[in-house]
């Protein structure tokens, strides 16, 4: 259940959504065009940077009426006294909510279930959006179909940072079978009506940082929407900027392992229904082979090789099998494979 903080003294707060709570309380007036949501846990020096860059690209796109939710995921490292700090000094609207379970996928959810906005933006918490954000989004929304996901180019926030965990490309695209889905869209520049979120529902929180499979909560999206013909879109607009803060080969690793964890999940939970991930899974083992006789590793410039997304996918698809069938195990009331959708107002 999440836990209540303090409410500023403004006009009582809507009722909240079960296990959600408001701490800085938005006016109950027309509902906001954008919602943005930070989730966060012990990044309480990165976050600050990120919530400014929010109220910066707000302010200088004043006539789109936005909001910001930021869920706190557990942290312990003062993010709670500053984030109340930051909601009593702002001058846009913010929401605070606790999400006191581990998992970036349940603290997207609560994210979810408090936003009131039309548009949904998932921005991390180590992320900095560009002042042109806004423009760029709504001219996305207005001239394009509302009814997809759509996410912008990463970039790296500081040199100093390897280049990783970020989307470079000037060329805007859609997401087909014969594109792996995981980083064809970041879930730290992730964008979607809210309509969208209801069709497809809550993230699956066996998914992502903090759960048993570490990654790919918004990889198992993108499949889920594409799944149900909701189209996937990249455009390379829609900047933000990442501070990873990553600057050594084992971090880099270790995060290449994650990711490669979360989608042998993702493939043996979509096996029925998205078979043509086992291709994926197919041409990798290929060029891990090729590997061994000179051939060009998965990332060249980190010297990143193939095999660890073999190895890991198999542990991956192994982990999500135990976990599927423990849930099977547990009585009805007690399952949580893939929650209800949220309540979006």
């Amino acid at each position: 259940m999440a836990v209540e903080l303090p409410a500023k003294a403004q006009k009582p707060p809507r009722a909240p959504a079960a296990r959600h709570s408001v701490v800085a309380s938005l006016s109950e007036a027309s509902e906001p065009f954008v919602s943005f949501i930070v989730c966060t846990r012990n990044r309480v020096r990165a976050l600050g940077a990120s919530i400014r860059s929010i109220e910066a690209a707000c302010h200088a796109h004043a006539a789109n009426r936005s909001e910001l939710v930021v869920v706190d995921n557990g942290s312990t490292d003062g993010t709670p006294e500053e984030l109340a700090r930051m909601a009593a000094a702002s001058t846009m609207p913010i929401t605070l909510a606790t999400e006191p379970r581990p998992g970036l996928a349940a603290a997207r959810n609560t994210g979810m279930a408090r936003a009131r906005g039309r548009i949904f933006v998932f921005i991390d918490d180590d992320c900095e959006v560009d002042r042109n954000y806004l423009a760029d989004l709504q001219r996305h929304y207005a001239s394009g179909d509302a009814r997809v996901i759509r996410g912008g180019r990463v970039e790296l926030g500081d040199p100093a940072d390897l280049p990783f965990t970020i989307k470079r490309s000037k060329v805007a695209a859609r997401l087909t079978r014969d594109v792996h889905p995981g980083g064809f869209v970041l879930g730290c520049n992730m964008t979607m009506h809210r309509d969208v979120a209801a069709r497809i529902g809550p993230f699956d929180e066996r998914f992502g940082a903090g759960a048993p499979l570490k990654a790919a909560e918004d990889t198992d999206y993108l499949v889920r929407a594409f799944r149900l013909g909701i189209p996937v879109e990249y455009v390379p607009d829609m900047i933000v900027h990442h501070h990873h803060g990553r600057r050594f080969r084992a971090a880099i690793e270790e995060l290449h392992r994650n990711y490669s964890l979360g989608n042998g999940g993702l493939c043996l939970k979509h096996l029925l229904g998205a078979p043509w991930l086992l291709k994926h899974f197919g041409w990798t083992v290929r060029s891990a082979c090729g590997e061994v006789f000179g051939g060009a590793r998965f990332d060249p410039k980190l010297q990143l090789s193939h095999w660890p997304i073999v190895s890991m996918n198999i542990v991956g698809a192994a982990r999500f099998a135990r976990i599927a069938m423990a849930n099977a195990a547990q009585p009805t009331e007690r399952r949580q494979p893939e929650q209800a959708a949220p309540k979006l107002r």
